[in-house]
């Protein structure tokens, strides 16, 4: 072997040993930027409108005015005007909502997918085409065209008995790249005097550990921590500049602080989530179960003979009380998730139950966590 192939390969193992020294240096569950909250002015915009389906096999509503009007509107359009207090029986026609997202810096001539939703009785849009119809965005202006045949994954089938099967939702479709885009949205990013990063979910500690990643990354201190949800960039004019520093962002690797201890009770479905930095103090709980059992045993009286009079029905209640005691349980220490855990699987309390507990363990001060109830 050459010592240019030696050489070669002790620059590719020292290159490679490098690689995985920088990987193990980062840090724990570190995340990108981009992966914890998004620049201001970079998002979606909702667009919306109103349009006629035509093409189906008799599943339109025809007694809908405003099927009746688009379809008129529709064909005013190629000359076609029909004649007063003619109703066209739109049997095979929709009025539909038309809804979409524009992404950020989308720009004329791009491809937006479109969903479509019938807005009357029509069972089922499936074969259907949509007609030509503006999408308008919240400021009333017209920012896409769409028009396309809709792929329906429902099934809607009816017999002449009454009988039906529907399988999914036929009355909604979708058109792939069924939009087209005729103006921007203007995002302003690139005039604004600095770059606005807005965290995902607040937190001061965060925002202070994205502030300095960003000025670790670009050697200077362009960014700051405005509030628990705000970065706040300095960053020069003009967009190739803001672009270059923006995805330099993006990228960067933050460890993200830890979540505030926080208990989460759904009253309506009784489930219990509880995050891992959840503690108990020192305390002792003892939670028994009250049980009243009713059984209505009614007794039918019928009358004497030759009494006229009526058989009736006697009411017969019992009543019934049980209460269970459960023995007492002690937490001698900062118990943590999974001591929490298996304290409540070896007592196998309900989750109504459970409830009652943590709301008694914060009132005394040994639950250090915020207890939300939705």
């Amino acid at each position: 072997m050459t010592q240019v192939n030696k050489l070669s390969r002790i620059i590719h193992l020292i290159a490679a040993l490098a690689i995985t020294l920088l990987i193990a240096m980062q840090p724990a569950q570190a995340e990108r930027i981009k992966d914890i909250g998004q620049f201001a002015g970079l998002r979606t915009n909702q667009l919306v409108g109103y349009g006629v389906v035509v093409g189906l096999a008799g599943t339109g509503d025809d007694s809908l005015e405003y099927a009746t009007l688009g379809v008129k509107g529709m064909t005013s359009r190629f000359g076609l005007a029909l004649p007063p207090g003619v109703n066209p029986a739109t049997k095979n026609a929709a009025a539909v909502m038309v809804t979409a997202e524009m992404p950020a810096f989308a720009k004329p001539g791009q491809r937006l997918d479109v969903t479509v939703s019938a807005l009357g009785k029509s069972k089922s849009l499936r074969g259907g085409t949509l007609i030509l119809m503006p999408l308008y965005g919240a400021d009333q202006e017209i920012y896409a065209m769409a028009q396309g045949n809709l792929a329906v994954g429902g099934l809607g089938v009816s017999a002449a008995d009454g009988s039906s099967l529907t399988v999914n939702i036929p009355s909604v479709g979708r058109i792939s790249g069924g939009a087209s885009i005729e103006r921007t949205v203007s995002t302003g990013f690139e005039t604004q005097p600095y770059l606005s990063f807005n965290l995902t979910d607040a937190d001061l500690t965060t925002s202070l550990r994205v502030a300095e990643a960003i000025n670790q990354a670009v050697g200077s201190e362009l960014a700051i921590a405005a509030d628990a949800v705000t970065v706040r960039i300095s960053a020069p004019v003009g967009a190739q500049e803001r672009v270059m520093l923006m995805g330099k962002i993006e990228n960067l690797l933050v460890k993200p602080a830890d979540a505030p201890a926080r208990i989460i009770v759904n009253a309506r479905t009784g489930t219990v989530v509880i995050n891992g930095a959840v503690r108990l103090g020192p305390a002792a709980v003892s939670h028994g179960k009250l049980t009243v059992r009713v059984e209505e045993n009614p007794t039918v009286v019928q009358p004497a003979p030759f009494s006229r009079g009526r058989t009736a029905t006697e009411q017969n209640s019992d009543i019934a009380l049980e209460d269970k005691g459960a023995p007492a349980f002690e937490i001698g220490r900062r118990a943590s998730l999974s001591e929490i855990v298996e304290t409540i699987n070896s007592i196998g309390v309900s989750p109504s139950d459970l409830t009652a507990i943590l709301e008694g363990l914060k009132q005394a001060g040994a639950l250090k966590a915020e207890l939300i109830i939705i």
